[in-house]
């Protein structure tokens, strides 16, 4: 069955991995994936490089999560890839029996203005892997509750997102996403657009200060709703989250240690009450980012009931 007509039956759980950029985070994945086995995930994605860049890990990853016995979902951009290298590529995965993909434009490189490949949108791959593929892959593609980030509203963003099923498209996955009365707005306003896939909505477990205020603005350009803000607040880290240690990697912030302790147990708190929301709204399915770790995510699965395991 694929995962769109699953996701019609009963709400998903999966998780997204990265490729290690070392031996021994690659040893270790492993590992972390029996781990997240025992939820009994329908699903895992592993994220991609721009060109293929490091595609040969991707694919090991691939193998790693087939070999434990789920389904690898792989990410796949259009950056500094051509039509002739995508087909290679593709056809590559399938011979390893991957036949899910999430399609994405990916982030334009530092410097350049374009993707440097023969396409522009995610919108093209879609077209291209179905017109070269028919339906040998199952196709995820990106939707964003508060609009791309380069998009230039968000009505032409959820036009961009019925493109996307129009030209073959399966089912969504959403980016991230912490403005619940947006998310909300969004959902219904896809489905007045025509859209009818189903929804995996992205989760980002909030366990760091930094790396949360980084993925909200740097890429993303998210709402940080005030829950949320004051979390940060309450737990500030001065002079502030970005230069909390000295050269000699002394904290500057007399409270470090207890205010990244409390940050992390809240941060969970929320994202656990984030995940209620989203289960209360009828989501079609949660995607929890695990960041290539298990501990962490499998307390937020335990905490918020998402499994029962029986």
């Amino acid at each position: 069955m694929k995962l769109s007509e699953a996701m019609r039956e009963k709400m998903l759980l999966s998780f997204e991995l990265f490729p290690p950029k070392t031996e021994k985070g690659m040893e270790n994945l492993p590992g972390t994936i029996d781990h997240l086995m025992k939820y009994k995930p329908e699903y895992i994605s592993c994220t991609y490089g721009a060109g293929g860049g490091n595609v040969g890990a991707n694919r090991e990853v691939c193998q790693m999560i087939k070999k434990a016995g789920t389904v690898p979902v792989t990410h796949f951009t259009v950056i500094k890839n051509t039509k002739e290298g995508i087909k290679e590529q593709l056809d590559q995965y399938l011979a390893e029996g991957v036949d899910h993909m999430l399609a994405l434009r990916g982030d334009i490189p530092l410097g350049e203005t374009t993707t440097c490949g023969d396409f522009n949108y995610a919108t093209d791959l879609v077209k291209f892997v179905r017109d070269e593929f028919g339906d040998k892959f199952e196709i995820a593609v990106a939707g964003s509750p508060e609009g791309h980030i380069a998009c230039r509203s968000l009505d032409a963003d959820i036009a961009v997102l019925r493109q996307k099923q129009d030209n073959g498209a399966d089912y969504i996955m959403t980016q991230l996403c912490w403005d619940m009365e947006q998310f909300k707005y969004w959902l219904d306003a896809i489905r007045e657009a025509g859209v009818t896939m189903p929804v995996d909505v992205g989760v980002m477990p909030i366990l760091d200060m930094s790396a949360t205020i980084n993925m909200a603005l740097s890429r993303n350009g998210c709402v940080m709703d005030s829950e949320l803000c004051r979390l940060i607040s309450r737990n500030w880290l001065f002079p502030n989250p970005f230069a909390a240690k000295d050269a000699d990697g002394k904290p500057f912030d007399m409270f470090y240690d207890d205010k990244i302790k409390r940050f992390k147990e809240e941060g969970i708190e929320y994202t656990i009450k984030q995940i209620d929301e989203y289960r209360a709204l009828g989501v079609d399915g949660i995607h929890l980012y695990a960041l290539n770790k298990w501990k962490d995510v499998s307390e937020i699965i335990d905490r918020s009931g998402l499994r029962t395991l029986i």
